[in-house]
């Protein structure tokens, strides 16, 4: 939130000089749940002035923009001048929702007719069809918000100021629902502040057992469910608890919905951490390798993954290939036994390039049968040469590397100045390995020590 507080304090501070300036067009990104609409609405309020919001999503025709003809029976203006003329000011905050799910047809383009809308340099001139004339938006403070970058035309992209609205941590979610959530379940339900409230601990244990997201969305709806037995029970005369304890929380919830993604050991050889990143904020993963007698160069990979993914281990595989003489790999391993890499939880698709490092090391480590180093996790793609490019998602990552217990991570050494921008109690009790190639991530992943029963590899 500090850089949209920032962005917004800056306008306010050029205002105030100079008395007249065109309003910015800004974008917040993020996973669903953060606030990013209700963030337009804390800036309409404090900038004083009168708050707009429609929602783009599944929009489909380009006259919902810029309106229709009067020629044709029932035309009215877009939605940009109807939402103008009801706010009844020429320079409201004007929140664009869910910019990244708009679509097309026959119908025309939305995408294209927003290029004028949000251009500074066009906007003061936008053309509405029904009304003929031009009408001067650059008063007007977009606020655009979106979960996905990637479906947003470049050209739209360009016309934007980017602001991350990222994930929250636990601490964060805690203070975010005694603070706001639970009150306000409490008035939507009729119940008095005094008569109930939910201690911080049992609320730690309802974000951890109940929910899983970057945001609060889901927290919120817990948080109503509980307060809807409450007030069953006051309405019905029957004894309550006047604050709610941990102890108390699956009598309300039921029981807990998910566990707590854990770090599970380093007993296995072939068995590495990574760190992904999802629409709904960061998680780990574990990519597995294990090996089998057979006729050898067969590479079997599952776990539902995409086309990139799948590169990555193909990848991983012949870096392995080409540089097994310096992890004292016997090549005959090759031409008799088959090698298979497996991502778990194999119902949810998966893909992109920053298991790559990941991969190569959990090659590594079933080659070698070597351990890997304990609560450790890492992230990085990597090139046929053995070089480690940068990822994306960093913060989202370190956030889920946190919720399940891992202590060091290895990153990109490009990546250093993503983590140089994280608020430090975020990275608090992580320590960071920057590296720029692979032979770096074996060197630092790879214990001496060989995992219990190793695998004999010798061929009779």
């Amino acid at each position: 939130m500090e850089k949209v507080k920032e962005r917004i304090i800056e306008h306010l501070a050029v205002l105030k000089l100079k008395g007249d300036l065109k309003s910015p067009i800004l974008c917040l990104y993020g996973p669903p749940g953060v606030g990013k609409t209700s963030l337009g609405k804390s800036v309409a309020e404090a900038l004083n002035r009168k708050y707009i919001r429609v929602s783009l999503g599944g929009l489909h025709d380009e006259a919902e923009i810029r309106g229709h003809r009067r020629t044709y029976i029932g035309a009215i203006p877009g939605r940009i001048i109807q939402n103008i003329q009801k706010a009844g000011s020429s320079n409201p905050v004007f929140v664009l929702d869910e910019i990244d799910k708009v679509g097309n047809d026959f119908r025309g383009d939305p995408a294209s007719a927003l290029l004028e809308v949000l251009d500074p340099e066009q906007n003061s001139t936008f053309h509405d069809n029904y009304l003929s004339i031009d009408y001067d938006l650059s008063k007007v403070m977009f606020i655009a918000t979106a979960n996905n970058l990637n479906t947003i035309p470049q050209p739209l992209l360009d016309r934007m100021e980017l602001i991350n609205v990222g994930g929250y941590i636990s601490d964060e979610k805690i203070e975010i629902a005694y603070r706001h959530l639970v009150p306000k379940q409490l008035e939507n339900h009729g119940i008095k502040k005094r008569a109930f409230s939910i201690s911080k601990p049992a609320l730690l244990k309802i974000i951890e057992d109940y929910t899983r997201e970057s945001g609060v969305r889901e927290l919120d709806k817990k948080i109503a469910k509980v307060i809807r037995k409450i007030a069953r029970k006051i309405a019905g005369n029957e004894d309550y608890p006047k604050v709610l304890k941990p102890s108390d929380v699956k009598e309300y919830l039921g029981i807990e919905e998910y566990s707590k993604d854990r770090y599970q050991g380093n007993d296995y050889a072939g068995v590495v951490t990574g760190l992904a990143w999802t629409a709904v904020g960061g998680e780990i993963l574990f990519v597995e390798s294990s090996l089998s007698r057979g006729k050898g160069s067969k590479l079997t990979i599952t776990g539902n993954l995409g086309d990139v993914m799948k590169e990555s281990a193909m990848l991983a595989m012949e870096y392995i290939h080409a540089n097994a003489d310096l992890l004292n790999i016997d090549p005959d391993i090759f031409e008799n036994w088959n090698t298979h890499v497996h991502v778990p939880e194999g119902a949810i698709p998966k893909d992109g390039p920053s298991a790559g490092i990941t991969m190569v090391t959990s090659l590594a480590s079933a080659y070698t049968q070597r351990k890997v180093r304990s609560n450790l996790a890492m992230t990085g793609e990597i090139t046929l040469r053995g070089k480690v490019l940068p990822v994306g998602g960093i913060r989202e990552k370190i956030l889920a590397a946190k919720r399940a217990g891992i202590t060091d991570i290895i990153l990109c050494k490009e990546n250093e100045k993503d983590i140089l921008e994280i608020k430090p109690e975020y990275v608090a009790g992580l320590n960071f390995h920057y590296v720029e190639d692979v032979k770096q991530v074996l060197d630092l992943a790879l214990l001496e020590e060989k995992v219990k029963n190793p695998k004999n590899f010798t061929i009779a």
